[in-house]
């Protein structure tokens, strides 16, 4: 064998560096020599929050945390006892956070200021988060997930709520974290995705993709049929076609879920308005925006409405909610065009 051959042979069976999420988080920083770092210490604080909240849904029947505490959040849902422990994990992990101004929960009625403009420095990030979304599905031991979106301090405006009032485009990073079989984290910075995997023996998140591409179509749709007969005519119209053509129906019941195998396998998730809901059910700030940035980073399509991107829209109200189209470009635009008919 040649040295040349040698050489090939070794880089084949070479296994892949290893690079963990805080590596690649410094890696990125690198590559912007003007960076303050607040932005990773920022994304770091969000790791933890994210193996602490993993740990607590791992034990919840053994630590008696399932159901709900009694109360209603500021959306008028039922909180879960484990929706109050990740959003106190969450503002706490975020609260040493030297680079967090503002942050805002789903579970939260107003922003919270963690920093005045005075004695802020390098402190110039808003931190929006729903720090549990699909909780219902934790009685059944299904698939739940923490979904963020990190903006820069808008410091023109005067208090909290108007600072983070920013259209999904000023996102500077978006992601989520995926609690099923293992613990996913996706992460975007506006430099493509990036997918990691929390390893439970090294308590770390180890990088198992770079660079996600979306499928450009794929026959399936994650929707709740449940409430068929209350969506618009073109949504109904759009399922009379799916189903004639062979589509599949996928819906586990949590953004995270349903979304994360549409980034992997292709496909579209919806949630229409419906007489119930007629501004839609998903919130702007905290679940639509954040994966719309995830989707359209990998390739894919994020709408409310035919030509109207979800990352365009100018939010008026913290909790605002709007319809959701977002997944393959390919299968957005069918959904698109019965909706336009």
């Amino acid at each position: 064998m040649t040295a040349a051959e040698s050489l090939v042979r070794e880089s084949l069976v070479r296994p892949a560096d290893i690079v963990t999420l805080q590596a690649h988080i410094l890696q990125q920083q690198a590559r912007y020599p003007e960076a303050t770092g607040a932005l990773s210490w920022i994304l770091s604080a969000l790791s933890i929050s994210a193996k602490m909240i993993a740990a607590h849904v791992r034990r919840a029947r053994l630590d008696d945390v399932l159901g709900t505490v009694g109360t209603q959040n500021v959306q008028g849902e039922q909180q879960q006892k484990l929706d109050v422990i990740a959003n106190e994990i969450l503002l706490r992990t975020l609260g040493g956070r030297e680079g967090v101004a503002i942050v805002a929960s789903e579970e939260n009625e107003e922003p919270v200021i963690l920093r005045t403009e005075e004695d802020a420095g390098e402190r110039k990030y808003c931190v929006l988060f729903d720090p549990l979304d699909g909780s219902s599905n934790l009685d059944v031991c299904g698939s739940v997930g923490t979904i963020f979106s990190i903006l820069r301090k808008d410091h023109r405006s005067p208090d909290a709520s108007a600072s983070v009032l920013q259209c999904g485009s000023q996102q500077v990073a978006a992601g989520y974290v995926l609690y099923g079989s293992s613990t996913v984290f996706v992460l975007t910075i506006g430099l493509g995705v990036d997918m990691f995997v929390l390893d439970p023996n090294y308590g770390a998140f180890i990088r198992v993709a770079q660079g996600l591409k979306i499928p450009a179509a794929h026959k399936s749709y994650s929707v709740n049929e449940g409430n068929r007969r209350s969506f618009p005519e073109g949504y109904q119209r759009y399922l009379d076609w799916a189903q004639e053509h062979g589509y599949s129906s996928r819906y586990v019941g949590a953004m995270v879920a349903d979304v994360h195998r549409i980034l992997l396998k292709g496909g579209v998730f919806m949630y229409p308005p419906t007489r119930k809901a007629p501004n839609g059910k998903l919130r702007l700030m905290y679940e639509a925006n954040p994966m719309a940035m995830i989707v359209e980073q990998a390739g894919g399509k994020g709408l409310i409405a035919p030509g109207q991107r979800i990352l365009d829209v100018q939010p008026d109200d913290i909790h605002q909610r709007v319809p959701v189209i977002l997944g393959s470009p390919e299968e957005v635009d069918h959904v698109a065009a019965h909706l336009a008919s």
